[in-house]
């Protein structure tokens, strides 16, 4: 399977870096990190960047990482339709104390333009 994993600064996108890892080494998929800018993360574009490298380096797996700029939800979107993925997954959402998913707007943004399947962690 083709892979496309939507990396930005926050919790979630580590977590789903994380997950996204093992899955492609279980599965021998392929795999494409798109690191995006996201001004209100915890961690900037360089770091994340850095971050997949560690990780992807660590675990043995060949994977290209690529730096998208501008809007994140668009510049995902825009590359997942440029590319040939089976997959999109991204990290996000959080639990309401009602149980319910909240979705931020950039995740909610890629669930309603993607072109392929978008798999979200949490």
């Amino acid at each position: 399977m083709n892979v496309l994993l939507g990396l930005a600064g926050s919790d979630e996108s580590v977590t789903a870096l994380r997950h996204t890892i093992e899955r492609t080494e279980q599965a021998d998929d392929d795999l494409t990190v798109a690191v995006v800018e996201k001004s209100e993360t915890d961690r900037t574009q360089e770091e994340m960047y850095r971050q997949a490298e560690k990780l992807l380096a660590e675990a043995g797996l060949d994977a290209r990482i690529e730096r998208l700029e501008g809007d994140p939800g668009s510049s995902l979107v825009d590359y997942a339709e440029q590319g040939e993925f089976d997959q999109l997954v991204i990290g996000g959402g959080t639990q309401s104390p009602m149980g319910k998913i909240q979705l931020g707007s950039v995740t909610e943004f890629v669930l309603l333009n993607a072109p392929t399947t978008v798999k979200l962690v949490r």
